[in-house]
């Protein structure tokens, strides 16, 4: 039995949540009205899961779950509203230690509640078996060592400076949840100087892929942009995937571009990772391509990685001891797809070592 606790100041969306997780019979819920109740709760009810509006009032969203992770750690999933101060206010949940979130829809209640259920079911059953990590955890210990690991990845870098390196080089990366933190760590942690395009697949929606690309480029040494439209790739650049859409790399011209595409429906995440994959090995030589796959429910990438390393290139594959959820790491690793498998904190300076060769 898992228990879920429903936080929400809105009576007829938490009726409609209540209802809908009491109808999966394996749950016992219980709702809160407030950030007050949610840390009240929190510590009575001990849930195993929470789902969190963001907007409230008395105690917003981000209050509650500050106070929570300092107190009780809990998979938190968080409930944002498809706006751009939403998907800031989400990435700030996640770095306070939020598993996921998921995005609501406009329109009345019900209907918004019918259009997410499949994907909000699917998160909280995932939160449930994922690793909730509190404030503390996701502070110190974390920035500890990652600034052990950039110490070892400036002295690769100056080495990579030093050398022609591998210009020529490809870096495919693929996340779902727990992504937007994993992404953050391993982004920032590659030096200016890191000589290879960088694609990026984040399961997330369109609203929020603008304001996540925008946040990366603030805390990384590499420009950071939405590919929301045919976009030639560059050596240092990142590129992230449009929500709402599939990345690929496509020859245009005579260069290689990414380019969003509409959803393909043959694929159940999206933006899709074994798409953009694919696509990679379609367009680029498999040996010039490094494959990481982060933490995510589900498998998608894992195959189309699994070839790139079969076909010459390297892979990493995060650990289970960093991943929230060891799900699409887990199957690249039982295909024998992972040329390693690190902790998160660990990812960037492999990747700039090898970038230096």
């Amino acid at each position: 039995m898992i228990k879920l606790l429903i936080v929400d100041d809105s009576a007829l969306m938490r009726r409609q949540l209540m209802n809908l997780f009491q109808a999966e019979r394996d749950f016992e819920v219980r709702p809160a009205r407030n950030g007050d109740e949610a840390v009240k709760e929190n510590r009575e009810f001990q849930p195993d899961v929470v789902t969190l509006d963001i907007n409230m009032p008395e105690m917003d969203g981000l209050t509650a779950l500050s106070l929570i992770m300092a107190e009780r750690p809990v998979a938190v999933v968080m409930v944002s509203s498809l706006t751009n101060e939403g998907a800031l206010a989400t990435f700030e949940a996640l770095n306070l230690g939020a598993v996921d979130y998921i995005a609501k829809p406009g329109g009345t209640i019900s209907l918004s509640i019918e259009r997410i259920t499949e994907e909000l079911v699917a998160k909280v059953r995932a939160a449930a078996r994922s690793k909730p990590r509190g404030k503390s955890s996701v502070g110190a210990t974390v920035v500890r060592r990652m600034q052990e690991e950039r110490k070892k990845a400036a002295a690769a870098s100056s080495a990579l400076a030093a050398t022609r390196g591998s210009g020529d080089g490809l870096l495919l990366i693929g996340a779902s949840t727990g992504g937007p933190r994993a992404l953050e760590i391993v982004l920032s942690g590659l030096p200016a100087k890191f000589p290879w395009p960088v694609l990026v697949a984040q399961h997330m929606p369109a609203a929020f892929t603008k304001a996540f690309a925008e946040r990366l480029n603030q805390c990384c040494s590499l420009q950071v942009v939405e590919a929301n439209s045919a976009l030639a790739i560059e050596a240092g650049k990142i590129y992230i995937a449009r929500g709402g859409a599939d990345m690929v790399l496509a020859s245009r011209g005579g260069r290689l571009h990414v380019l969003p595409v509409p959803e393909n429906a043959q694929f159940l995440w999206h933006p899709s990772v074994e798409l953009l994959g694919r696509s990679v090995l379609e367009h680029y030589d498999p040996k010039r391509v490094t494959a990481v796959l982060l933490t995510g429910m589900g498998y998608d990438g894992s195959d189309a990685f699994a070839e790139i390393k079969k076909r010459g290139g390297r892979t990493i594959a995060e650990s289970e001891e960093s991943a929230v959820v060891y799900g699409m790491p887990a199957e690249l690793v039982s295909k024998g797809g992972a040329t390693l498998t690190l902790a998160i904190e660990k990812v960037s300076s492999q990747l700039t070592v090898w970038a230096g060769r």
